[in-house]
């Protein structure tokens, strides 16, 4: 019980690490000397919220303004910096809308990547967030397929000491039995693990829905 309650309170202060970082919003200052190539859109659907969170929907500058000159977006916030034409002088977009909204599929490509967000990024036997690979809980010797109710994130040293075994002959458990993720899971669980690089424009659309301090 003292073992779950302590990897419990390290993965906060884990997640409570990455939120600092990325709380470290480039400052609009900088931005005339950005570079192009830095300054790409964050892509709001047409209700406002991000299309993706992990990975953050993220289209090129070039991308967003053609999709601009399509009128298949709007332009809620921009860069200060500018690029030019003959005819015309305008500034990147930063954030933009969708015009018309896009369905999110019900569930999510079954990934590594997806099994990882799904785990939190964690070893599901004992909580560690390093060398991470995956475990099949019933092995495949014993019929285990490849799916995600029999698939789990697990630690190099957690799988080999599982071995070709269940979890129940190995002596292991785990903390949480594995299911097909929704995408709206899996987006909330990307909430926890934001980018590292976040614009001070897309501080509001991020974050819309954590309670404001007073």
């Amino acid at each position: 019980m003292y073992q779950t309650q302590e990897i419990g309170e390290n993965a906060k202060v884990f997640r409570a690490e990455l939120l600092e970082r990325a709380a470290r919003f480039r400052s609009s200052a900088e931005d005339p000397t950005r570079n192009l190539q830095s300054c790409p859109s964050l892509v709001l659907n047409a209700d406002y919220t991000p299309l993706s969170y992990y990975p953050l929907s993220l289209w090129p500058w070039q991308t967003a303004i053609k999709a601009i000159f399509l009128d298949r977006v709007d332009v809620i916030e921009t860069y200060d910096r500018e690029v030019h034409s003959p005819n015309l002088d305008m500034k990147i977009p930063s954030v933009i809308a969708l015009k018309q909204y896009v369905k999110p599929s019900e569930f999510p490509a079954f990934t590594r990547f997806n099994v990882f967000l799904r785990d939190r990024f964690s070893c599901q036997f004992c909580g560690d967030q390093h060398n991470l690979t995956f475990d099949h809980v019933v092995p495949r010797r014993l019929g285990g397929k490849t799916t995600w109710e029999n698939i789990a994130t697990a630690c190099a040293p957690c799988n080999m000491k599982k071995g070709g075994r269940t979890p129940k002959q190995a002596g292991m458990q785990l903390y949480a039995e594995p299911i097909r993720p929704t995408h709206w899971q899996l987006q909330q669980h990307g909430k926890q693990f934001p980018p590292n690089y976040l614009h001070e424009t897309w501080r509001d659309w991020l974050y819309w829905d954590i309670e404001l301090e007073a």
